[in-house]
């Protein structure tokens, strides 16, 4: 009776200490608390571009559509489903999601069930006097164990596993701006490389009528056969750009398939041929520079994982307490399996303890300043992530606006080459001016349209680079 009743004490005595230990431990947590750094960025934008806005952040988001083309926009769905580097990062967010339940498990107590039979029998020659005898053992119960997280460590454990699980989740939206603003530039490249071609075949058509005037006029015994030859010439040599620019294609085509996760074939007989740059529409929305701060993906990325480094400190800085356990084992034990479940069976024991590292040569503290570093260096790798998205969208717009004024200089430019192409093919009718002026003439126009098609390309793709530099494609986090 008295036994009974001290076990009764100790079990209430060992109940309420741990109680206690968990109401403590609820409100405990050792290591810093995160807090969302306090960036400071420009209050507008250093380059000026005509045309911009502020405003219409649908527009940004869904920013391809611009193009006014139906294959681009089909290209850029069929990248979102297909495109293996995308499911990639996208497998890492089940990872991290994964990871998070592992660290939330341990909150909790575990149990591990346990069952067996042993056959024994003692030696006949050993010094006991009962030696030889047989018995059977069968054993069927659980092991149970919990870690009393009073100093925070398995709570910094899951606040560090939803931190990486929310950056997981960035990094992927990240990839999928980059895939959009990859397969427009890619497309835009071939579509340029067509007009291109194009333009070559146009001129080459002048061209062949040139050796056919200068034939004209050497059949007539009025010009020497070198006009004919300088004129073969320059067609061979405009006809050898030709498979230049069909390789460039070929080339575009090729990684523009791997983005899609097809084959070339593929992706050739979808986009077809045609010979015209898509071009969006002037004006640009772009936002402020505040605004990058919740637009890319990344910085948010960089962010999230800033908070996971920190939560991280306080993991290490646990070890440095003593960690609080309370376990347990119960078994129903018998020499007959018919026994096995009866009340006299039982077998148990439980009890708090407690494990603390009192010497570690430094160990613990070391891991302390790692983790502590490494959340400086995330950090600054944040501080980094803005400082390189203002840039590129700076030299985004540069690039835009740029290119716009020598476009504009290019169609000047072409308009007088035409205009003088055509007075020196009169003059080299009558008789006014040798051959090699039209040679020259023609070059210069062939070379003018090959350049005027080349810079309304880069103007397409600037266009895809500023969006992607903007954070076009991925969904804004909210306030």
């Amino acid at each position: 009776m008295c036994m009974n009743h001290c076990c009764r004490v100790s079990f209430q005595n060992v109940l309420g200490s741990v109680l206690v230990l968990i109401s403590v431990s609820s409100c405990t947590m050792v290591g810093p608390d995160y807090h969302s750094p306090n960036t400071v960025t420009p209050d507008k934008w250093h380059q000026s571009l005509p045309g911009a806005t502020s405003s219409n952040r649908a527009e940004i988001q869904a920013w391809w559509r611009n193009y006014n083309d139906s294959k681009l926009n089909r290209l850029i769905g069929l990248a979102e489903g297909k495109n293996l580097t995308l499911a990639q990062a996208k497998e890492r967010i089940e990872q991290a999601r994964a990871a998070r339940t592992v660290a939330r498990s341990g909150l909790f107590p575990f149990v591990d069930g346990t069952g067996g039979y042993t056959r024994s029998r003692t030696t006949e020659n050993g010094s006991s006097s009962f030696g030889g005898v047989s018995s059977d053992t069968y054993s069927l119960g659980f092991d149970t164990g919990w870690e009393i997280d009073f100093w925070g460590r398995n709570r910094r454990l899951v606040e560090a596993a939803a931190a990486n699980e929310a950056a997981s989740v960035e990094f992927m939206r990240d990839a999928l701006v980059s895939l959009y603003a990859e397969v427009a530039v890619t497309y835009l490249e071939i579509r340029t490389v067509e007009e291109r071609i194009q333009i070559t075949r146009r001129n080459l058509g002048t061209q062949k009528d040139s050796v056919k005037l200068a034939q004209e006029r050497l059949d007539a015994g009025l010009v020497p056969e070198q006009d004919v030859t300088q004129a073969q010439a320059n067609q061979a040599n405009t006809e050898a750009t030709i498979p230049q620019l069909r390789q460039q294609r070929a080339a575009a085509l090729s990684r523009l398939a791997v983005l899609l996760g097809m084959y070339p074939g593929e992706v050739d007989r979808l986009i077809g041929t045609s010979a015209k740059i898509p071009m969006p529409a002037k004006s640009v929305t772009r936002g402020l520079p505040a605004d990058l701060l919740r637009a890319r993906p990344d910085l948010r990325a960089a962010e999230r994982s800033l908070a996971a480094a920190t939560a991280n400190i306080g993991v290490q800085k646990a070890e440095l307490y003593p960690q609080f356990t309370l376990g347990g084992t119960f078994a129903l034990q018998a020499a007959s399996s018919r026994d096995v479940l009866e009340s006299g069976s039982r077998n148990y024991g439980f009890g708090p303890g407690f494990r603390w590292q009192l010497f570690s040569a430094g160990r613990v503290k070391s891991l302390v300043k790692i983790e502590e570093s490494r959340t400086r260096e995330a950090y600054h790798a944040y501080e980094n992530a803005v400082l390189t998205a203002v840039s590129e969208v700076e030299s985004s717009m540069a690039e835009l606006s740029e290119e716009r004024n020598r476009l504009a200089a290019l169609d000047r430019a072409l308009e007088a080459a035409k205009k003088s192409n055509d007075l020196i093919k009169r003059n080299y009718k009558n008789g006014l001016v040798p051959f090699q002026n039209v040679l020259d003439a023609e070059r210069v126009v062939l070379q003018t349209e090959d350049n005027r098609a080349f810079s309304r390309g880069k103007i397409a793709a600037a266009y895809a680079r500023l969006y992607k530099a903007l954070g076009g494609g991925a969904r804004v986090q909210s306030k």
